[in-house]
């Protein structure tokens, strides 16, 4: 701020000699003029010219000497206040009134000892990311466990996926009239042919091992949501349970106690005893 102020001072003063050379040119321009005036006057016989022409000069000098001054106060103005901004600046960093983000010292440095993860975030990453939100709680050893039950349901998925595609297609061989397609062949053990005799009890292995790869590949992208789902619910209940106080005076007590069986009719009957337990936390 006090450099801008200075060069603002700076430029002021060249203004104001600039003017007060052109000032100067225009007197020495009159002053030269004068006495041509007045000659001309003198034929003429007009002395009251010469004296306007006189007066007009020294109003024009008159001007220039409080403009010249009203730019000097402008720039003494200024330069005063210059000095009280740095003043003020000074004295606020002397007191510590200034902030150290401010005084370029750079910011304060997180304390992971106190920081709580935010519940509402967590659920957000969680969903966006698989894993997102165990990463945000700094949970990272749920991460295997995560993304193991994610690898394990895709190759699942994949290899039922896979054995449904074989069967449906020697299904499809087997029920047609074409000598040609015989892919089923591969399923057959060595040495065995289907002919007549067990065409039909084949028609049936493979339709039921074609639904239940079917099946299984469906159970697996079911688990590959429930896993999803296991990660979003935990990243969420863990972040919401960061701040959860738990007393370190943990005990469970069993001890004798005296009943009340208020359904009873008579009074000696109205209390039994038994044993009761005690949980504190």
């Amino acid at each position: 701020m006090t450099s801008a102020v200075r060069a603002m001072a700076m430029g002021l003063l060249l203004a104001v000699g600039a003017q007060e050379a052109a000032a100067q040119g225009v007197a020495a321009a009159d002053s030269a003029a004068m006495p041509a005036v007045a000659a001309a006057a003198k034929p003429v016989g007009t002395a009251d010219s010469a004296k306007a022409g006189v007066d007009s000069v020294a109003l024009r000098i008159s001007q220039a000497e409080a403009t010249t001054d009203s730019i000097t106060r402008s720039i003494e103005e200024a330069l005063a206040a210059g000095d009280s901004a740095f003043a003020s600046d000074k004295a606020a960093l002397v007191d510590g009134s200034i902030a150290v983000e401010e005084a370029g010292q750079g910011r304060k440095k997180r304390d992971w000892a106190t920081w709580r993860p935010k519940p509402q975030r967590a659920l957000w990453l969680a969903l966006v990311i698989p894993g997102g939100g165990q990463i945000y709680n700094r949970k990272y050893w749920k991460l295997p466990i995560i993304y193991g039950g994610f690898m394990g349901c895709l190759y699942a998925m994949n290899w039922n996926n896979m054995m449904y595609k074989d069967y449906s297609q020697a299904y499809l061989d087997i029920m047609d009239s074409d000598p040609t397609t015989q892919s089923y062949n591969k399923f057959l053990h060595l040495g065995r042919v289907i002919d007549s005799s067990n065409e039909e009890r084949y028609k049936q292995i493979f339709k039921s091992r074609k639904d239940k790869y079917r099946r299984w590949r469906d159970l697996s992208f079911f688990c590959l949501l429930g896993v999803y789902a296991l990660s979003v619910i935990d990243a969420y209940v863990d972040a919401e349970l960061s701040e959860f106080d738990i007393s370190k005076d943990l005990s469970l007590r069993v001890e004798p106690a005296v009943i009340n069986n208020s359904a009873a009719n008579k009074v000696l009957e109205a209390s039994s005893f038994g044993v009761q337990c005690k949980l504190r936390f």
